[in-house]
């Protein structure tokens, strides 16, 4: 098997983990607060990541050189999050996939403004046809908004942002900080919602919650590496198979069939994403890759980097000054 298979191979299994870690979030959203959600799933992925992080040798200190870019970044994670895990609570799986697949195209965009990326016409072209596609899901004037629409917007929108802070940051942070601060402030901040959102949790749905956290971290850990078996236009356009598994979890567990708004917006947008992708790819076409160098395709647990280019170089440490 060839590295680059190993690498797509990898890739689809760790999609299918993040798709079922969607799906039993959907099902555990008819009884519980999203933000009860979140609160648990991120306890129990608390403790393997710990793990690994205190594992790694090479990280010998937490502190964050950008503090307050840091937190916006956490925060940004913390909103992208809870957004989406109210989406697939209030929108059909494949609906919510649907508009979550507008991060791409919405990066695109916004490196221009906030990173001084070039982006040339094809790309501007694939980001309108790709926003035409996010229009006909949300087919207006035909259904109303629903509060879960401008949830899955919204998700879409703050992850964007908080992956190109990621770029912004370069190396001058760890990666391990980058981790570790928007996963302890998820808790913190989900944990002061608890008095007013708090039900008792039966023991099934605290196994299953313990799932969700179980299942991203074994997606994360799939995904970096796919990233490092393979190129990341090999592996970025991986993302749509969750379209795939959205529409047979919907069909089997929760009794959705995608209208054709959603099938033919979801072609559009994953198209357009995917034309971006292969034209970052070429080479003698620019030397800016926003997607591919700072796509993170998951909202959730949102503060882990997962491509091997993303990632940042770690800092070296500056000898101290002698006395």
């Amino acid at each position: 098997m060839t590295a680059t298979l190993k690498g797509l191979l990898t890739a689809l299994v760790a999609f299918g983990f993040f798709s079922s870690h969607d799906a039993i979030i959907k099902a555990l959203g008819g009884t519980y607060s999203v933000f009860q959600i979140i609160f648990f799933s991120m306890l129990f992925a608390f403790v393997p990541i710990s793990m690994i992080m205190l594992a790694d040798k090479s990280v010998s200190n937490f502190r964050p050189k950008h503090p307050w870019l840091v937190l916006l970044r956490s925060c940004l994670n913390i909103i992208a999050m809870s957004c989406a895990f109210y989406a697939f609570t209030a929108l059909p799986l494949a609906e919510t996939y649907a508009l979550l697949f507008a991060t791409p195209l919405l990066i695109t965009a916004l490196s221009v403004p906030l990173l001084g990326e070039t982006v040339r016409k094809q790309r501007w072209a694939a980001v309108v046809v790709g926003l035409i596609g996010v229009m006909i899901v949300l087919r207006p004037g035909v259904s109303a908004l629903s509060l879960g629409h401008i949830a899955g917007l919204m998700a879409a929108l703050s992850n964007s942002f908080a992956t190109i802070l990621v770029r912004k940051l370069g190396g001058q942070e760890r990666s391990a900080v980058l981790i570790l601060y928007p996963l302890i402030l998820s808790m913190v901040a989900m944990s002061l919602t608890l008095p007013v959102v708090y039900v008792p949790v039966q023991l099934p749905d605290l196994g299953l919650m313990a799932t969700v956290g179980l299942f991203s971290v074994i997606a994360q850990i799939c995904m970096i590496g796919a990233y490092r078996a393979a190129p990341a236009a090999v592996v970025a356009p991986i993302q749509y198979s969750q379209i795939l598994w959205a529409t047979a979890y919907g069909a089997l567990f929760f009794s959705e069939t995608p209208d054709i708004y959603v099938a033919v917006g979801s072609s559009v947008i994953i198209a357009s994403g995917v034309f971006v992708v292969w034209r970052e790819s070429r080479e003698n076409v620019s030397d800016n890759t926003p997607v591919l160098n700072n796509a993170n395709p998951r909202f959730d647990t949102g503060p882990h980097p997962h491509q091997s280019e993303e990632l940042p170089a770690e800092p070296e440490e500056q000898p101290k000054a002698a006395a």
